[in-house]
């Protein structure tokens, strides 16, 4: 498999680690040390510099105003992202954005895609379920109502005016039932990209505005200090043509949403592995540097093992959901295996640069305090590996190999 990334796609990844290049991770208060989330609202000075570049917009076509790339692109940039913990919504927005483009009707891919690919509108997606552990469409229920514009209950939306719905549902109104937790952006987001089940045992994926008659939030906070929201639907109904009723539109959502927090993980763990490096080079014991004792050059080294793993199963999983080519095993496969490596690399990572750097790791004024916050919430999100390794189990089991 030749993995070599296109020149697009490196000069995606370069823009990324430009705009990246003056963001601080340590300029942010830590979660230890304050009450409540760590700001009102994500990096909107970033944001800004990611929409410039058109880092927002990479996944759009040509004639939304973006660059026509793909979930390689779009990992590559999230890899930079995270080495310096960026606080912007760029997976949930992104991954949103290519549901949209893909699956969503003519009229609301008319009135976001542009002003969303600009930054001018934000969308977040909520994907954890009611409680953090259940699968997320089960949280929400979906019933459609025809014959009435949902626009006349609420007088919002997305203002895109009457027509067939966006996965060819006609006329008429959705009516949404539920709980959503931990929303990432909640309380900064325009739309948030809800699944929800309907009767008849289908997903579809609803745009819910942020203000709404029905919509409730909750604030609440994630392990990384930041603001989350608890959503609640009640009766909230939403136009047709905003909700997307195309067959396997949640799944690829999901899978792309696992696969970039994959990335994220992975740029976090180069980002403190070099870290730990550049710090038992110049701690001294005995007038030696610690680096150069072989404990902890064979914990560095497997640690220098798990990142290489976590990089070839990300590639692997995100050049499936790209290309869609057929394998031996649906693309799920490939994401399950790049999610257990990533869910326990990511942590043996951390916790191998906590006990190396010593009392150091323990500061909270200390950066690597704020990478290891952000590593237990990009694990928690993605679900222990044995989970994982059950499905994988379960995927093999109903695809013999050979």
């Amino acid at each position: 498999m030749d993995f070599t990334f296109t020149e697009e796609q490196q000069a995606a990844a370069e823009a990324a680690r430009g705009v990246c290049a003056g963001v601080a991770p340590d300029a942010v208060p830590s979660p230890a040390l304050t009450r409540g989330a760590v700001a009102d609202t994500f990096d909107r000075a970033l944001w800004d510099r990611l929409a410039a570049a058109d880092l927002l917009s990479l996944l759009l076509d040509e004639e939304s105003g973006g660059a026509g790339l793909d979930a390689v692109a779009l990992c590559l940039v999230l890899r930079e992202s995270a080495k310096v913990l960026a606080r912007v919504p760029l997976l949930e927005h992104s991954a949103a954005l290519a549901a949209v483009q893909a699956d969503g009707g003519p009229e609301a891919r008319s009135a976001l895609l542009a002003r969303a690919g600009r930054g001018e509108v934000v969308l977040t997606v909520a994907a954890n379920g009611r409680t953090g552990h259940d699968p997320a469409e089960l949280a929400v229920t979906a019933r459609l109502e025809h014959g009435d514009d949902a626009d006349t209950h609420t007088g919002t939306g997305t203002g895109t005016g009457s027509g067939d719905g966006a996965g060819g549902t006609g006329g008429g109104s959705w009516v949404l039932d539920g709980v959503q937790t931990a929303v990432p952006w909640a309380y900064d987001a325009d739309f948030t990209l809800v699944p929800a089940r309907t009767g008849d045992d289908r997903s579809v994926l609803a745009l819910v505005p942020r203000e709404h008659q029905g919509v409730v939030l909750a604030e609440q906070i994630s392990t990384t200090g930041e603001r989350l929201g608890e959503l609640r639907l009640e009766s909230v109904r939403i136009p047709a043509r905003d909700v997307i009723t195309a067959d396997g539109a949640w799944e690829r959502l999901r899978a792309l949403l696992a696969t970039g927090t994959c990335a994220l993980a992975l740029g976090l763990g180069e980002r403190v592995l070099r870290m730990t490096g550049d710090y038992t080079s110049k701690r001294e014991q005995f007038g030696h540097p610690i680096a150069s004792f072989q404990a902890v050059a064979v914990q560095t080294a497997d640690r220098y093992i798990d990142l290489r793993a976590m990089e070839v199963t990300l590639w692997q999983a995100a050049w499936r959901i790209a290309s869609g080519a057929p394998g031996a095993l649906p693309a799920s496969g490939d994401v399950a295996v790049a999610k257990i490596w990533a869910s326990d690399g990511v942590r043996r990572i951390v916790q191998t640069a906590q006990h190396l750097h010593g009392g150091f790791g323990a500061d909270a004024d200390y950066p690597l305090h704020r990478y290891h916050a952000w590593a237990k919430h990009l694990e928690l999100s993605l679900g222990p590996a044995a989970a994982h390794e059950e499905a994988l189990g379960d995927l093999l089991a109903a695809h013999p190999l050979g």
